[in-house]
């Protein structure tokens, strides 16, 4: 995986959120000074490592590209005990990328999390969420009745919750980062709950 590195790992991050917030993600890439054609060859390279049967897998490949994790600690899901593992990211320097791996080094989960201990920035309280504003964790220490629902891809979420005056209202995530929030119903939202993998 040689070339690849924090900034093209950034580049995949974006090429889902694009689905929600295009001009977000292209104003993003002119900061960075990349060009739509670099940004979705870092995309399809490691699109080809997820399903070649040669390249580094599961912890191994984050450590290659991101380097060693800047801190690590023990978590237990149920009866399971797991390791969780982070490394910080430029474009996001008030949060930190967090991946869940199981006993063999197998990710159960990778996602975009408030530092530990950071403080929550102050979410409104009609729900409105701005897009890229905050984590999922943010929502669940803001909001009240959040309900952990289906996405449409691995790498989505989507998050139920009421605000203080009782409306009920749905985000959509995308790497645990906030993509669009909405009136819950408005667009046909998901019903099925969904476990919570890690708290961020």
């Amino acid at each position: 995986m040689s070339g690849f590195g924090v900034t093209e790992f950034q580049l995949v991050l974006l090429r889902r959120m694009q689905d929600f917030q295009p001009e977000l993600v292209e104003a993003t890439w002119e900061r960075l000074g990349v060009t739509q054609a670099e940004a979705r060859a870092a995309n399809a390279f490691w699109q080809r490592t997820e399903r070649s049967r040669t390249a580094p897998r599961g912890l191994d490949r984050y450590r290659i590209v991101l380097g060693a994790p800047v801190g690590e600690s023990d978590v237990t899901i149920g009866d399971v005990k797991c390791r969780l593992f982070h490394w910080y990211l430029p474009l996001w320097p008030e949060l930190r990328w967090e991946v869940l791996a199981g006993a063999t080094g197998s990710v159960v989960n990778g996602w975009l999390a408030r530092e530990r201990g950071g403080a929550v920035p102050e979410l409104p309280a009609d729900g409105d969420l701005e897009p890229w504003s905050c984590v999922i964790g943010d929502v669940e220490r803001t909001y009240a009745d959040v309900k952990h629902l289906e996405g449409d891809a691995p790498s989505r979420w989507h998050v139920a919750f009421t605000t203080p005056t009782g409306q009920a209202r749905l985000a959509r995530f995308v790497h645990g980062l906030v993509q669009t929030s909405e009136i819950r119903g408005s667009r046909g939202a998901p019903a099925r709950a969904r476990s919570t993998r890690t708290a961020p």
